[in-house]
């Protein structure tokens, strides 16, 4: 765990054990704020920080400021100490404390500079949103999260959870840490400290690719607004990059707040911490590519190609589920034989969900060489929120991963797959395109996602497709078909006219 993960947590000490009565006699006893099923002692730390912090009597919340979100999963490079980054303009985020929701009002765009990174396959617009998220009870875990994660609702909520609380010093500073079971079967802690305020709030939750994955916020820099004490320096993490950072420039106490869904929208829930488990996509359908090659669909596409002494799987993604599915159908297509190689077009989540499972299998991953040590670390992250197949399997089988540059080969003799780095890609520093040579056929992920077929020349050309193209001139690659890992809605077959016009070029 990275330094800023152990952040409250080294240098632990036990100093005596606070009570009510301490508590009372400090005079942060008061009757404004009490659960009937929470312990004295709760109670009068609730009351304690609430009063500290001027939030006895705040019912909702209008907070203003400016800042940035993060896309989990999808950064330029894996090993960036941020999520990719959507700017957030004109934020206004006003809270419903007793309707346990919000409203969302905010300009978001390209967070980068430059622009790069997933979260989309192009430049990313300023787009205006006004959202309304409701994060009751019966809300997604990880929606409640983004209500727990203010201080005033990790307070109120910890009353109903009926929390422990404990003192720890650490690093010669003294906290109240208040700690209640979430409804993902992890810890939830706050850290208060000797004002009263809340510093911190930290849990774990599922990512199919991390695992157990902390997600914190930490408040700093507490100014008074209007008789409000409340952090002008909001900032989130997630395993452990970077997810949320907010300057808040204004708080608003008691305002009202209308959770009236925009029209035509509905209330949604809130973006909670990284994609989970995945549902239940179609069952895989296979398309014989001639010469022992087969395209998986049914999901995100992949390739199987059947080499003299073993299975290679081309693109491994989403999630175990997914990877179960293209496993079993190169097992069905070409029987007893191992699968020794999956390749990985890139680390962006999406394409990396289903390695773990191909691990589990023995296979060997190929990747781009600025992945590797990424690699090697996340692959032995624990899963125990979500076991997995991986975690599951004692003892553990080796990690085994080779790297490639600009080209690697693999070749049977009879059957070829050439894999190239794609220069001058802003989704992914480390992008990767397979080029099947006798079959003519190109599999790429995401530098073009086809729309509707025959579609015309943009107004605005996406310059992923222009910088494929330019990468397929490069290599010199004698393309007649391509096939998108995001394959088209309509099953079509994907030519190499279509990413002409896209780019708004003339076929040779």
């Amino acid at each position: 765990m990275q330094d800023r993960d152990r952040f409250f947590r080294e240098e632990y000490m036990a100093p005596t054990h606070f009570t009510a009565i301490a508590l009372a006699a400090a005079g942060f006893f008061s009757t404004g704020l009490l659960y009937a099923d929470a312990s004295a002692d709760l109670k009068a730390t609730v009351d304690r920080s609430m009063k500290a912090m001027g939030a006895e009597n705040v019912k909702t919340l209008a907070i203003s400021g400016q800042g940035w979100d993060g896309c989990v999963g999808q950064p330029y490079n894996p090993n960036t100490p941020w999520w990719r980054k959507f700017s957030n303009k004109d934020y206004v985020r006003s809270i419903d404390f007793e309707a346990r929701g919000w409203r969302l009002q905010r300009i978001r765009g390209e967070g980068e500079n430059p622009p790069r990174g997933g979260c989309g396959a192009g430049p990313i617009a300023d787009q205006t949103q006004n959202l309304v998220v409701m994060a009751g009870a019966t809300a997604p875990w990880n929606t409640q999260l983004e209500y727990i994660f203010l201080p005033e609702g990790f307070l109120r909520v910890a009353l109903e959870k009926n929390a422990s609380i404990s003192p720890e010093t650490i690093k010669g500073k003294k906290y109240t840490v208040i700690s209640f079971m979430g409804d993902n079967k992890a810890p939830v802690n706050g850290y208060i400290n000797e004002q009263g305020y809340v510093e911190k709030v930290e849990t774990r939750i599922d990512n199919n690719v991390l695992g157990d994955t902390v997600w914190n916020a930490i408040y700093t820099d507490w100014k008074d607004f209007n008789g409000l004490k409340f952090p002008a320096r909001i900032e989130q993490y997630q395993g452990p990059p970077k997810f949320f950072e907010l300057a808040v420039t204004d708080v608003k106490v008691n305002v009202p707040v209308d959770l009236t869904p925009p029209a035509g929208r509905g209330g949604r829930g809130g973006p909670g911490g990284p994609g989970g488990r995945g549902g239940q996509p179609p069952s895989s359908l296979s398309e014989d590519l001639g010469d022992g090659f087969w395209l998986i669909t049914g999901g995100y596409a992949a390739i199987v190609a059947d080499f003299k002494d073993y299975i290679v799987v081309i693109e491994g993604p989403q999630n175990e589920m997914r990877a179960g599915q293209i496993i079993a159908e190169a097992k069905r297509l070409v029987p007893n034989k191992p699968i020794r190689y999956v390749v990985n077009t890139h680390a962006h989540f999406d394409h990396a969900g289903g390695l773990r499972t191909f691990v589990a299998e023995g296979a060997t991953i190929i990747t781009h060489q600025v992945n590797k040590g990424y690699y090697e670390k996340i692959l032995k992250d624990p899963h125990t929120l979500v076991p997995d197949k991986l975690s599951q399997m004692n003892p553990q089988p080796r990690i085994k991963i080779e790297t490639m540059t600009e080209k690697k080969v693999l070749t049977d003799g009879r059957h070829t797959i050439e894999l190239y780095h794609v220069q001058g890609s802003t989704h992914n520093e480390g992008m990767i395109v397979a080029y099947l040579p006798k079959q003519k056929v190109l599999l790429e992920a995401d530098e073009f996602n086809v729309g509707p077929a025959n579609a015309p020349t943009p107004a605005s050309v996406n310059p992923y497709h222009t910088n494929l193209l330019a990468n397929i001139e490069r290599l010199h690659l004698d393309v007649d078909r391509i096939i998108p890992v995001h394959l088209p809605g309509d099953g079509r077959k994907v030519t190499m006219a279509e990413l002409y016009t896209a780019a708004g070029k003339s076929k040779p």
